[in-house]
């Protein structure tokens, strides 16, 4: 990456913090007055009934009770038959994808109650091919030599992002947005199974989530990865 490139990223990382940090100490109050902090602190002990958390659940079961169900069809109701055979493909490889998976239900269920409380939930969907070495080429005039790895098969994982893990470049609009990123905690061996050897080494594993850092306060315990940013450039098509 190009350093000034990097400053850029850099830049707008630290703009967006200095913006939504009104924001995301507000959610911290809302999410204590959810939670009933003070209340099973003992700090209060008049009876009282949470309506935050109650009204909350009620409207994350109203809105996500249930898988959805893909539905892929075409756009015109022609004699098609390679159109309607695909259509039926990706409806099948979608329904599989959602019910056999449990991130996708575990995603939408986190994003739902942080919209309720927050304002803004977030999913990242990746994909993930799976490679398996190729097979052995048979020649006359040159030696038996594998071919290049093939692939397996093939996944669209769906990542809860927490709601302080997300960024994106401060804009009007979102169509105005450029940059998108999100923060990932890693361990050393899910840095090296990404990025090889040779980075996981150069990388720092001193950071941990603020919640994890505030429920484990001896240090000691508190599990050290290494913080990534996974960025998105829409000017530049890169991510």
């Amino acid at each position: 990456m190009a350093e000034d490139t990097l400053q850029l990223y850099l830049g707008a990382i630290s703009a967006y913090e200095r913006e939504f940090k009104p924001w995301e100490s507000r959610v911290e109050k809302i999410l204590r007055r959810y939670r009933d902090d003070k209340r099973s602190q003992g700090a209060v002990n008049t009876p009282r009934f949470n309506i935050l958390w109650s009204n909350v659940q009620t409207l994350t079961q109203a809105t996500f009770s249930r898988i959805p169900q893909p539905d892929v069809s075409r756009r015109f109701r022609d004699q098609d038959p390679v159109g309607r055979v695909a259509s039926l493909i990706l409806e099948r490889a979608l329904e599989f994808e959602v019910q056999h998976y449990p991130d996708y239900r575990a995603t939408l269920k986190a994003d739902v109650n942080d919209r309720f409380l927050g304002g803004r939930g977030t999913a990242w969907i990746r994909y993930e091919p799976h490679m398996k070495p190729g097979d052995v080429q048979v020649t006359e005039d040159v030696e038996d030599t594998p071919v290049e790895e093939q692939l397996d098969y093939e996944c669209v994982p769906t990542d809860y992002v927490h709601w302080r893990d997300f960024g994106h470049s401060v804009a009007r609009s979102w169509e105005e947005v450029t940059l998108v990123w999100r923060r990932v905690y890693m361990s050393e061996a899910a840095v090296t199974e990404r990025f090889g050897k040779e980075i996981a080494k150069k990388i720092p594993y001193d950071a941990s989530p603020e919640e994890m850092k505030r429920a484990q306060r001896n240090e000691e315990t508190v599990k050290k990865q290494a913080l990534v940013y996974e960025v998105w450039d829409k000017e530049r098509g890169v991510a």
